[in-house]
């Protein structure tokens, strides 16, 4: 009984304007950048005829990118709200897809911008059988007290009473089949730029550590001595890797690719003696790339942000599974190593439109 299961940051799936670049300079879009703008009615106005514009061709983008996915059940990061959600799937992934997602789960959470996880699921498998959804269950609420992780390095800025999660880890329990399989979306603490002369991914890791080990205890304490039976999968944008993919030369040159290991990531929580196996890892190092990063021509690299950690009981019971990355929707200036380049969308940009700077991951498990 095959179930695909995909994760999907698709970037800002808003139905608001962002208006804050009038006053603020590094939140203006670059192509507002280039005109002399007299008054903030003005601005808003171009601001909303810049969104508009370039919104049909991005959404079309992004549902292409899903309906590759053919998934049945779609975790989602940077959602704005069920209106938003309900909007694109049904005049845009239904109209791709002729099949879409009727069921939708999404609870706000922490996002100061408002952007929150979801989940989309069909009402049944390919093969036919149900998918149920019971208990639903956020943790935005939950503290670094009330998960006992106020570490001494997070000690000096953080209190116990603090909300642990930058977005949220949505708990969702689904009945597949007959069989209980359990979600938690998650998309944790972005890494931002360098801060006080520290790169900005050391600066935030340990709160992205402390998100990961909060998920984990979440789950510990959810299925305590049957945790080794626990049929569960952590999804989302996590804004960590364990390892990167180097991208070195040029356009003109040609670009030479080179994967090193990480020293250390938040990710090791979940990797650490086996608690969870990011599926992507039954790919070669070099085609676990979801992300193409890049601060100018001295910080470029291939990254994987976007997971799907298996529990031990589905990993054992899905030993020959293969994930599938979905880069179709990638723009132009992503680099691909050699073998991997693949024909783009219709309309696919430079830099934009395009689906997303993250790719979809999809796996096929057997439930």
């Amino acid at each position: 009984m095959p179930l695909r299961l995909a994760t999907f940051n698709v970037e800002n799936l808003l139905r608001r304007f962002d208006f804050s670049g009038f006053r603020r300079p590094d939140r203006e879009d670059r192509v507002l950048k280039l005109f002399e703008i007299g008054d903030e009615a003005g601005y808003r106005r171009l601001e909303e005829a810049r969104m508009v514009g370039l919104a049909d061709d991005t959404r079309q983008h992004t549902a292409l990118a899903i309906a590759d996915c053919d998934a049945d059940i779609v975790c989602l990061q940077e959602v704005d709200d069920l209106q938003a959600l309900e909007a694109f799937e049904g005049g845009y992934l239904y109209r791709m897809m002729g099949r879409g997602y009727p069921r939708k789960v999404l609870l706000p959470g922490n996002d100061g911008r408002g952007i929150d996880v979801a989940l989309m699921l069909r009402e049944e498998t390919a093969d036919g059988a149900a998918i149920e959804v019971g208990h639903v269950r956020s943790h935005a609420d939950a503290t670094f007290a009330s998960l006992d992780l106020l570490t001494p390095e997070l000690a000096a800025s953080e209190r116990p009473e603090a909300r642990l999660f930058r977005r949220d880890c949505l708990e969702v329990d689904l009945i597949v089949g007959g069989k209980p399989v359990t979600l938690y979306l998650v998309h944790f603490k972005s890494m931002g730029p360098a801060r006080g002369g520290i790169d900005g991914r050391a600066a935030t890791m340990p709160l992205r550590r402390a998100e990961a080990l909060g998920v984990r205890r979440i789950i510990e304490r959810r299925f305590g001595a049957g945790l080794a039976q626990a049929r569960f999968a952590i999804c989302g944008d996590m804004n960590d890797y364990q390892e990167k993919i180097l991208v070195e030369g040029s356009r003109r040159e040609g670009y030479r690719f080179r994967p090193v290991a990480e020293e250390g990531s938040a990710l090791d929580v979940f990797s650490r003696d086996g608690f969870a196996e990011n599926v992507l890892t039954r790919l070669d190092a070099m085609e676990r790339w979801t992300l193409f990063h890049t601060r100018g021509a001295t910080e470029r690299h291939l990254c994987q942000l976007d997971y799907i950690w298996l529990s031990q009981a589905l990993s054992a019971a899905n030993p020959q599974a293969r994930p599938e990355i979905i880069r179709a929707g990638q723009p132009f200036r992503t680099p691909f190593p050699p073998g991997q380049e693949v024909e783009r969308y219709p309309r696919i940009g430079w830099d934009r439109p395009k689906a997303s700077d993250h790719c979809p991951v999809v796996v096929s498990l057997e439930i």
